[in-house]
């Protein structure tokens, strides 16, 4: 039978150490993944966060008191251990992090042999042994034992270097700006585009599990201080990295940070001229953008669920070489179908290396559309209850697979949904018009306040 109760939210196991992830929490998961796996050696990881290391070492004992070997990548971005995962001989691999959380979070992503996170049902499955609290203990001289992995940034660089045409882009000599936000690309992108021949300007730059310089979310607001960089030091473009480095967040020459739903369009549209037609895969929440270039190629649009795994999982179904988000996470597969922050960076330098205009020549070329994005505190209990409420109240079309997405007219929506991360609720909206946009953000904000209160 099933059991009830969730651990895993929309992207891993997320909460506060000594209060959600209590040592002997993490410890017994530990447990429960080294008998979910069975048998191998697992790789983990960490980002820069202060608790992440006690953590490390929690979920460490826990997999070998199950009799499953442990390898320690140490501090590596998400996609450099997804990538190790995926190349080298480990059965499955553990993430240590919170990604964008504030730094009191953390969280486990448990990641499968292919270098994928789990799917949503085998996050079930390993709720199930967790809760069922029937795992198996190795004896005493069966206990695995723990080895360090060395050779994470030697293979994450030269599988980027390899999956683009690393000599264009040498020969064009960009000049770019990285705020990795104190996260886990501090210590791999700036030396991955040196070796891309670019003159790289770092902000930002230390390890910081405090995120001091600007949070560990890069967003429009967070990456002030990169734009102005970028204008300051006349750079070609800014990029702007989430705690764990999968995801970016562009900011073209002249300081417009923009979401990640036109740099992916942007990127997407060089790649299906680079490969041909293949399936594009993105969610809910992403921009009409990707529908109007995609139609110029006859290539077709599949959307999921808001969520870094379900975009991998159906990439991987659908044999797809592209994928995207708009929170900035891109998904490359012949690099690794995950996303990853510097893969993208790398990319977007190749997409420049086609044209002689600048980036945001490029960008102001795509279709215009207006986005928006806001949010509201709202207990886990009542989160539900609200959304339910709009749709019984509406008389618009609607899609509930994921939250509620509400149609205005055939170029207005809105996505209201619960974080899967937080105790809050998402509002997304978009519009081809401002004025359209400011209606239905305006109606909609409104109609969520009021049930919350």
């Amino acid at each position: 039978m099933q059991n009830s109760r969730r651990l895993f939210g929309t992207n891993g196991i997320r909460g506060i150490p000594g209060k959600d992830l209590t040592i002997d929490f993490v410890s017994s998961m530990g447990l429960s993944i080294g008998n979910f796996f069975n048998s191998g050696n697992i790789l983990i990881g960490h980002d820069t966060r202060s608790s992440s290391l006690p953590l490390t070492k929690a979920l460490s004992a826990g997999i070998m008191e199950s009799g499953v070997n442990v390898t320690n990548a140490g501090l590596v971005p998400t996609p450099a251990l997804q990538l190790l995962v995926k190349t080298q001989d480990y059965c499955g691999g553990v993430a240590i992090t919170a990604s964008h959380n504030p730094p009191e979070y953390n969280g486990i992503k448990v990641i499968n042999g292919d270098g994928i996170e789990i799917s949503r049902e085998d996050e079930r499955n390993l709720e199930n042994i967790y809760f069922s609290g029937e795992n198996r203990r190795a004896d005493w001289n069966n206990i695995g034992v723990s080895k360090i992995e060395q050779r994470g940034i030697d293979i994450y660089k030269n599988s980027i270097l390899e999956n683009i045409n690393s000599d264009e882009v040498k020969s064009r000599k960009f000049k770019i700006v990285l705020d990795p936000g104190n996260g886990a690309q501090s210590i791999f992108a700036p030396y991955i585009f040196e070796q891309l021949g670019c003159e790289v300007i770092v902000i930002n730059g230390h390890p910081d599990g405090n995120f001091s310089g600007r949070g560990g979310e890069p967003t429009p607001t967070s990456l002030l201080e990169l734009s102005k960089t970028v204008v300051e030091y006349g750079a070609d473009l800014g990029v702007g990295y989430d705690g764990d480095g999968d995801r970016s967040i562009f900011c073209d020459d002249k300081g417009n940070v923009f979401w990640g739903d036109k740099s992916g369009t942007l990127i997407c549209n060089h790649i299906l001229n680079k490969h041909g037609i293949f399936p594009i895969i993105t969610t809910l929440a992403t921009s009409q953008i990707i529908d109007d270039i995609a139609s110029k190629h006859n290539a077709e649009v599949i959307r999921t669920k808001v969520g870094s795994i379900d975009v991998s999982h159906e990439m991987k179904a659908h044999d797809s070489y592209f994928g995207f988000e708009e929170n900035g996470g891109c998904f490359y597969s012949p690099h690794l179908t995950a996303r990853d922050g510097a893969m993208t960076t790398a990319l977007m330098l190749e997409t420049l290396s086609k044209h002689d205009e600048s980036l945001s020549t490029l960008i102001s070329d795509l279709p215009v559309y207006y986005q928006s994005k806001t949010k509201f505190q709202c207990t886990v209990s009542k989160r539900n209850s609200v959304i339910d409420i709009i749709k019984q109240n509406t008389n618009k079309k609607f899609d509930d697979s994921d939250g509620l997405k509400i149609w205005q007219d055939e170029k207005s929506w809105v996505l209201i949904r619960p974080s899967g991360t937080e105790p809050i609720i998402r509002l997304f909206g978009e519009s081809n018009t401002k004025e359209q946009l400011d209606s239905v953000m305006s109606f909609y904000s409104d109609k969520i306040t009021s049930e919350i209160i």
